[in-house]
């Protein structure tokens, strides 16, 4: 066998583009070859690891036992949940149980120290949405607002925190998510607002378009299940009152929220279709009030006494008799 191996090369090497096209291939398969294996060694294939669940562990226990099953804990967020310590790990990506590669990144939230502390910033003065903007950026909210007659309407007038007064000059810190209570401007006339549609919205900013329409929040609820962590992906499903319909300055809106998205689905439909009810019904009202004051503006039109002559306007001639021209 090996003696024909060799009399196969020396025929080979007889015949040079034959032998040159051989070696090409030999070098292509060769490299092709440790490729695959390099490949196979740097990713580690066939290794895997089943992650632990590392939820309810100090951030350094959790490192060290990632350590043993050749794993990197990587923090990716904070949250500040006074039911728990100051370090401990509140969710993780991918969960306990998963099977990964060696080597892989587990990404963490992790219970906050403390609550993050905020300037309170002065927002009197200004429209209420430039308020709400201002207050949202500085990672604080609208606790209540409080209408008074004004002629600036939804302007706010005062500002109030903990039941001190936000002035210029105050440096007043507070909790990032605390509330503050403002103080708004409306003219008489002028101290309805039409109630927006919120379902589908996340609560942030659910919060937000109906304290830019001049609106409170009042109760809200949560399914089952939910919790602090994931209460960010909820939706609001239900809005009490719906939307498109009339309410005053500073009413309530009461919200509840859910993860299901068949409920969410569902609910979404049928707001809609109320709000479309509904805003056919205002618009009918409005038409019917606008009628009646037409009405109202012609009858009292046609009951007005004829305009009698005054002294600025001379009285009419009278007319002189035919027969004083034929005389």
């Amino acid at each position: 066998m090996k003696k024909k191996s060799e009399n196969f090369i020396q025929k080979l090497r007889q015949r040079p583009l034959l032998w040159n096209i051989s070696l090409i291939v030999a070098i292509i398969l060769a490299m092709a070859v440790a490729a695959h294996l390099l490949m196979q060694i740097g990713t580690r294939h066939g290794a895997r690891r089943t992650v632990p669940d590392f939820s309810g562990f100090p951030i350094d226990k959790a490192c060290e036992i990632a350590r043993k099953y050749d794993l990197n804990i990587q923090i990716n967020d904070s949250l500040f949940v006074p039911a728990y310590e100051g370090g401990i790990i509140l969710d993780q990506l991918p969960e306990g149980g998963v099977e990964v590669k060696p080597g892989r990144k587990i990404y963490v939230t992790i219970n906050s120290f403390r609550q993050k502390i905020v300037p309170v910033p002065y927002v009197a003065g200004r429209s209420l949405r430039q308020a709400k903007n201002m207050l949202e950026i500085g990672g604080l909210e609208i606790s209540e607002l409080v209408y008074r007659p004004d002629m600036a309407t939804n302007y706010v007038l005062e500002e109030y925190f903990e039941g001190k007064p936000v002035t210029p000059n105050s440096r007043l810190e507070a909790e990032m998510g605390s509330g503050v209570t403002l103080y708004v401007g409306v003219e008489e006339g002028a101290g309805t607002t039409i109630v927006p549609q919120v379902v589908g919205y996340p609560l942030a900013q659910a919060k937000s378009r109906l304290w830019e329409l001049g609106l409170n929040i009042g109760r809200i609820d949560f399914d089952e299940g939910i919790n602090l962590l994931n209460q960010k992906d909820a939706r609001v499903y239900l809005q009490t009152p719906g939307a498109e319909r009339s309410a005053a300055l500073g009413s309530k809106v009461s919200l509840r929220l859910t993860l299901d998205e068949e409920k969410l689905a569902k609910r979404r439909a049928e707001a809609q279709k109320q709000a479309a009810a509904a805003a056919e019904e205002r618009r009918l009202e409005e038409q019917q009030r606008a009628d009646s004051l037409a009405e109202v503006s012609f009858d009292e039109a046609l009951a007005a006494p004829a305009a009698q002559p005054t002294d600025e306007q001379p009285a009419e001639r009278p007319r002189p008799r035919t027969d004083e021209f034929f005389d």
